[in-house]
């Protein structure tokens, strides 16, 4: 239900500022860049499969970076996950903001081990991170050998499509995210997650795109 009146409530907005405010017709495809773009935060961070809870309150600590290693795991299973400490010493790092000292710890894992998946995926995230949301050419190397190390994985073409809608590029995310829904096996860790935030990105913009032609 989050995930739908995320949706109703951006669709409201853009209603209200297409037709309300009467904003310029040549201005709508960046007014629904805009709202699609803060659908993609809401992808990262939500959990709509949840109960509703009260938000604890923020502390010091409460960084963007926290949400990384959770998001990350989501499309990894279990028994496919990193065992570097290294790693775990980088995400400590990456929960307080710095994003450097966690992409050269990860840089060291995977000089231990050239095919750890998650540590590639992870590499790529703060990468972009540290790039203020800007998918660098450093980040999309990460991606790309986390995808050659784990073909069916998920997490590579879910975390780079969602640095494209981050900076703005909506066709290209969305056309990684439909391409890794269409490549990647239907028991894949984060397979379905990323089913629910490609039917969400693909009606806000069905809906955005169906206002402008009225």
């Amino acid at each position: 239900m989050s995930w739908l009146l995320a949706i109703a409530l951006a669709l409201a907005a853009f209603a209200l500022a297409a037709f309300g405010l009467r904003v310029a017709p040549r201005a709508w495809t960046s007014l629904a860049a805009a709202l699609a773009l803060g659908l993609a935060g809401y992808a990262l961070q939500a959990s709509p499969s949840l109960p509703g809870a009260p938000a604890p309150p923020r502390t010091q600590g409460d960084l963007p970076g926290e949400a990384l290693k959770s998001a990350r795991q989501a499309f990894i299973a279990p028994g496919d996950r990193s065992r570097s400490p290294r790693l775990l010493t980088a995400d400590a790092f990456a929960a307080r903001g710095q994003y450097a000292n966690a992409a050269a710890l990860m840089g060291g894992a995977l000089e231990q081990n050239p095919q750890d998946a998650e540590a590639w995926l992870a590499l790529g995230n703060v990468l972009v991170e540290h790039a203020e949301g800007r998918v660098t050419e450093p980040a999309l190397y990460a991606y790309r050998r986390a995808s050659e190390v784990d073909p069916a994985a998920v997490g590579p073409g879910y975390f780079l499509g969602f640095g494209l809608l981050r900076q703005g590029s909506i066709a290209e995310g969305r056309t990684v995210w439909a391409q890794t829904l269409a490549s990647t096996p239907a028991d894949a860790a984060g397979r379905s997650l990323l089913a629910e935030r490609l039917a969400g990105l693909d009606m806000i913009l069905q809906q955005a795109a169906a206002a402008q032609r009225h």
